[in-house]
């Protein structure tokens, strides 16, 4: 059973129903009035069903009629409606009863309306029927088109998808009435986008119809219809549009439009250096779009990384080239997609490939040893300039550049322009056993192109230092010390480098191994013991003993060095407890005396600074007292002591330096001491020179001078001592001139006293002890 023959039922229901309200509504009194409660006979309303169609835009349109069934027609009755929309929606005659719709009325608004009628009689004003409900009932029309409510619609569906997939579901409303016929029921149609969309009629489903490819065309615009009654004449319709977009898929493989990529490379390039770079092209995007570089390259020479921002391949230099060696590289490269679909390998069967081509450009290489370092050997004690090693190295490029060797910063060895290494000094092992050197390789035709190597020279041994003791001894023995008894233990050293272990031989010299107060013992393993050979030592007859001991090695030559012990003897207690040693310096420890070495020096250091600082105050003050002296103040002082050849030795001295130094110094009175020695000096004349008279007068001006602290201590004295009596010209000094009985001319022997007391100042004040 359909929808169509279920119309006709529903129809005779909603006609029944007015009659069947009013028979419930009798029965319903006659349950509240029962026979014999009224003396009212039973009245009752009559009328049809009330419809009206909506949008009749009549001004009164008639409804019905309202009748109650004791209503004979003498116009003794008024009928009365009440309810929502009585007298404005709808309108009655109060004589007949018949019911009229004064608006238009609209089912999508209200579909129906319940009201209320009531019967007066007139002549009593009283009602003649109960009020009794009815109702109006609007009927629909197709009014009212499809609303797609849920736009806008958009939907994603992959590229290459196959037929009947599902893409989106549209749908429509109606609000015409839906059990009214046909006005609800909508009917959906494909407007654009065959063939590759189609929609099912019924329930608005979008499928794939035909294969699409995004690479072609990623987005389409499909519009749908919507038409109810079913599409049948007199149908309304609404549209919309529904954006499709494909997405993406993995069906396409990337490829190089290039068959051939040149590329450039410097020889003189490093690893690492950028040289060119190759892209392919994939029509997928996204993630899709993402691609790996490879090249095949036997040499080990190029690699290549993919930048995952460009999708570009980058090749760069993996090892350095050599022009020279090889100047053409062709690289064939492949690229590839990082992420494929097991279903979709179908696309990706073959990958793409490509060559590149690298061109080696030459370039002007530094010179090039023949090994990275070099190793030498060489024995100490060589002689000026022996042989070491030699070097080498070329210049790779093709015009082969003479090349210069020098070496940096090395005062012990030198190279020639062969490359051949000598000695400038002789090589001591012990000072230094290696020599690391730096060999500097220059090109003739180019000094900007240079190489360095390291040479490593190592210095051999030879058995050249003798054994020695491995440190300082202090020995003693006590006075009752025993024979035989153990004093001390020894050992010793050796600068040299052995082969094999160091072996040491001790014995007590030939002058000592005589002497039997001691004796030593070799105990084989490079130590040796020191015995007593006697009972019983004294402090007081013979407090030290020297002993020497005679140390050989196992070198070839074996060296022998010859090392003195001192041996202390002292007072020591029955524990054999050391009390008093003949030499207190010996009991002195060594950090001890160096302690007493280093006060010592500080403060002699001490003492000739003072000097110094006196001396210079000294030399400041005879700058103030006699500034006028300038650059004169220092005289040479002049010893003139032999015998005269004349006139030719007055020009050793200049007597009017002293006759002018003379005068511009007081004069301090002593003629008592002037006198004698004026006296001792004529005596002097014929006797010869009196050392006593002389040390006299010079401690006499000595003593003077230490009494005088303010006189400069940088003044000259010249003196003039016994010429000889076999001379014939005499004394050429002033003291024995014939002038020489005035008194002014004795004046210059008395000025000497200032001048030598400040010369005696000078040294006097630095040796006496309180200053």
């Amino acid at each position: 059973m359909n929808c169509c023959s279920l119309l006709p039922f529903m129809l005779g229901i909603l006609l029944l129903w007015p009659c069947l309200a009013a028979k419930e509504n009798s029965d319903t009194e006659e349950m509240k009035h029962p026979a014999g409660a009224h003396p009212r006979v039973k009245r009752g309303w009559m009328w049809n069903h009330f419809f009206v169609p909506e949008e009749m835009n009549k001004p009164h349109h008639h409804i019905g009629q309202l009748k109650s069934d004791i209503d004979n027609g003498n116009n003794s009755f008024q009928y009365k409606l009440l309810g929502a929309g009585a007298g404005s929606i709808f309108a009655i005659d109060e004589k007949t009863g018949d019911i009229y719709a004064v608006q238009k009325l609209d089912r999508e608004e209200q579909s129906l309306y319940t009201l209320r009628a009531q019967v007066i009689d007139t002549t009593t004003g009283k009602a003649v029927e109960p009020e009794s409900e009815f109702v109006i009932r609007v009927l629909d029309i197709n009014d009212n088109e499809p609303q797609f409510l849920d736009e806008p619609y958009e939907a994603i569906v992959p590229e290459m998808s196959p037929e009947g997939t599902f893409v989106i579901q549209v749908t429509a409303s109606d609000a015409d009435d839906p059990s009214s016929g046909n006005n609800a029921r909508l009917l959906y149609s494909l407007l654009q986008g065959q063939p590759y969309f189609s929609i099912e009629p019924t329930t608005g489903v979008i499928r794939i119809s035909s294969q699409t490819d995004r690479e072609l065309q990623d987005e389409y615009w499909v519009i749908i219809q919507a038409k109810d009654m079913i599409g049948l004449p007199g149908a309304l319709s609404g549209t919309t549009s529904v954006l499709i977009k494909l997405s993406d898929v993995n069906d396409n493989k990337p490829a190089f439009k290039e068959g051939l990529h040149r590329m450039t490379v410097s020889e003189s390039a490093p690893t690492g250096t950028f040289i060119g770079k190759i892209k392919a092209y994939d029509k997928d995007i996204g993630e899709n779009a993402e691609m790996d570089y490879s090249i095949e390259d036997d040499s080990l020479t190029f690699d290549i990384i993919t930048n995952n921002e460009t999708q570009e391949g980058i090749v760069i230099l993996k090892k350095r080239v050599d022009f020279e060696r090889q100047n053409q590289y062709l690289i064939p490269a492949r690229v590839k997609n990082r992420h494929v679909d097991e279903q979709l390998m179908k696309y990706h069967a073959e990958t793409s490939t490509t060559l590149i081509k690298v061109q080696v450009e030459d370039a002007d290489e530094p010179p090039v040893f023949l090994r990275p370092y070099y190793m030498f050997e060489i024995f100490e004690g060589r002689p000026h300039g022996s042989l070491v090693g030699m070097v080498s190295a070329t210049d790779p490029d093709q015009r082969n550049s003479p090349i210069w060797y020098s070496i940096t910063r090395s005062r012990v060895f030198r190279i020639d322009d062969n490359g051949t290494i000598i000695t400038t000094n002789p090589l001591d092992r012990e000072t230094s056993a290696w020599h690391n050197l730096s060999i500097i390789a220059t090109e003739e035709y180019n000094v900007q192109q240079i190489s360095a190597v390291p040479v490593y020279v190592q210095v051999l041994n030879i058995n050249d230092h003798a054994p020695e003791f491995s440190e300082y001894y202090e020995i003693y023995v006590c006075e009752n010390a025993g024979s035989g008894q153990i004093i001390q233990t020894i050992s010793a050293v050796d600068r040299d480098e052995s082969i094999e272990d160091h072996h040491f031989y001790f014995n007590l010299s030939v002058e000592d191994s005589k002497n039997s107060s001691f004796t030593i013992i070799d105990n084989q393993d490079n130590t040796a013991v020191i015995l007593t050979n006697r009972t019983g030592f004294s402090l007081q007859e013979e407090p030290v003993f020297y002993i020497s001991v005679l140390i050989a090695d196992n070198g070839i030559p074996s060296l022998t060095s010859t090392n003195t012990l001192s041996i202390q003897v002292c007072d020591c207690d029955d524990d054999g407890s050391t009390q008093t040693c003949g030499n207190k310096d010996f009991m002195l420890s060594t950090g001890f005396r160096t302690k007493v070495i280093i006060a010592m020096l500080i403060c002699i250091v001490i003492i000739f600074g003072f000097i110094f600082l006196i001396l210079g105050l000294k030399y400041r003050r005879k700058q103030s007292l006699f500034p006028e002296k300038g650059e004169d103040f220092r005289e040479n002082i002049f010893r003139y002591d032999d015998e005269g050849g004349g006139e030719e030795d007055t020009e050793a001295f200049d007597i009017a330096e002293l006759r002018s130094s003379a005068v511009m110094r007081a004069r301090k009175s002593r003629r008592s001491a002037t006198a004698e020695i004026r006296s001792l000096y004529r005596q002097s004349l014929q006797v010869g020179p009196d050392s006593a008279i002389f040390r006299k007068f010079i401690l006499e001006k000595l003593e003077e001078a230490d009494t005088d602290p303010c006189a400069p201590p940088f003044d000259s004295l010249q003196t003039y001592a016994y010429e000889g009596t076999g001379s014939l010209a005499g004394s050429l000094s002033s003291l024995g001139s014939a002038a020489s009985d005035q008194d002014e001319n004795y004046d210059y022997l008395n000025e000497l006293g200032p001048r030598f007391k400040r010369l005696a100042c000078m040294f006097g004040s630095a040796m006496r002890p309180n200053n």
